[in-house]
């Protein structure tokens, strides 16, 4: 039993407008062919399944809605003949375009994913990625089938030898890669049978990364320092209300607000993953709220974000991009004057406080602070602790 016919998704995207789709249905197994054209619901005819004529380009998307059912039509029927039993993702396979098998093709739908959740940073930097691999390759088209081991290898050793990246920066670069490979597998626009990942093919390497937390004596340091300007404290301020607060990203302390602080406690929504937080205000972080500039008409803990649209998440990322390049000018200098000589930047008050915990609480609790869906991250920010623990037991079993 199969089917092939037009269909319009009832999800809207992004702007609020619906992709129409071909449906193919085989052994009762959908598989979509997204044909890049999303209308209003209002512009749609379900009982002829085409584009009302209230749309200005209905003569031409429902030209294109025809002629990919017709290469549906014509791949299933070749099949009925040589009786091959062949899958709606084969059949979509055989109906789409080469112009669609492009690599490039492929990374710009992943860019526009990107925009459409409005994670304008992460779009900047996939963009320059997707570059990088462009120019590397030298070719306007790169079809899956050629994007094998052996090219990858070659630009592993071109982003380490031509353009001098460090090891995690590689890494993220072949798992841009991988992410839109894996993309072009679920459109079935390529197949697992090309897939050069994994076991046995060319598997990302994940180097290990030592950010050295403050010790409790340092913490103590910067909590006393005197001698500061009036930047140079803000900046300590952030960091202090992070670390504090079981050391919450830069970017969740330049968004907490003083309607976040009810009944003695902070309760707000982490930027990153969308989950609740809810924390308790120690005397300390109380000190801190004390001391910051407020008006009748402040919003922000933090001045930076006063005035922006909340919803233009561009602009949003842009600002927390720049205070915490700011930020962390700042604190370099806090740490040579409180006389620390780690790197002391915003992040640096995460690994901090997880460093701190790992004789104080158990790590399935800092787990929980974090709110960590795996412990295994967890466990890297714990590390000093860790090499401790790992010394302490080794004594214990050579010293006899």
């Amino acid at each position: 039993m199969s089917s092939v016919t037009p269909f319009l998704d009832k999800r809207a995207n992004a702007k609020n407008l619906h992709p129409i789709t071909i449906r193919i249905i085989k052994d009762r197994k959908p598989s979509y062919i997204y044909l890049g054209q999303a209308i209003k619901l209002n512009q749609w005819d379900s009982k002829n399944r085409r584009v009302k004529n209230i749309h200005p380009d209905y003569l031409e998307i429902n030209q294109l809605i025809i002629t990919k059912l017709s290469k549906a039509n014509k791949s299933m029927l070749n099949a009925e003949i040589k009786e091959q039993n062949l899958s709606s993702r084969v059949i979509k396979r055989k109906i789409v375009s080469k112009e669609e098998c492009d690599f490039f093709n492929v990374a710009k739908n992943y860019l526009a994913l990107i925009k459409e959740r409005k994670q304008f940073h992460q779009f900047d930097i996939e963009l320059k990625r997707i570059e990088v691999f462009y120019q590397f390759v030298k070719k306007d088209k790169l079809y899956f089938n050629e994007l094998n081991i052996d090219l990858l290898r070659s630009f592993e050793a071109y982003l380490k030898n031509t353009r001098d990246l460090a090891p995690r920066t590689i890494a993220n670069y072949m798992i841009m890669i991988r992410t839109v490979f894996n993309l072009g597998i679920s459109k079935s626009i390529t197949t697992i049978e090309v897939y050069p990942f994994g076991k046995g093919k060319y598997q990302i390497r994940f180097p290990e990364t030592k950010k050295i937390g403050l010790s409790i004596e340092e913490v103590k340091a910067l909590e006393t320092l005197e001698g500061l300007t009036k930047a140079q404290q803000y900046a300590l301020n952030a960091w202090l209300i992070s670390f504090y607060f079981a050391g919450i990203r830069i970017s969740d302390v330049l968004q907490l607000k003083w309607s976040d602080f009810k009944d003695d406690r902070l309760l707000y929504r982490m930027d990153k993953n969308s989950k609740l937080v809810s924390l308790k205000i120690s005397d300390k972080v109380r000190d801190i709220l004390q001391s910051l500039d407020r008006n009748i008409n402040s919003v922000y803990l933090f001045k930076e974000l006063e005035g922006i649209n909340e919803d233009d998440r561009k602009l949003l990322r842009t600002r927390i991009k720049t205070t915490t390049r700011n930020f962390n000018r700042r604190l370099e200098i806090v740490a040579e004057k409180a006389g620390i000589d780690k790197s002391l930047s915003m992040h640096i008050a995460r690994h901090s406080f997880g460093n701190i915990s790992g004789d104080r609480i158990p790590i399935q609790m800092l787990q929980k602070l974090y709110r960590h869906s795996s412990i295994t991250t967890t466990i890297m920010y714990q590390s000093s602790f860790m090499q401790k623990d790992t010394d302490e037991a080794l004594d214990k079993v050579i010293n006899f």
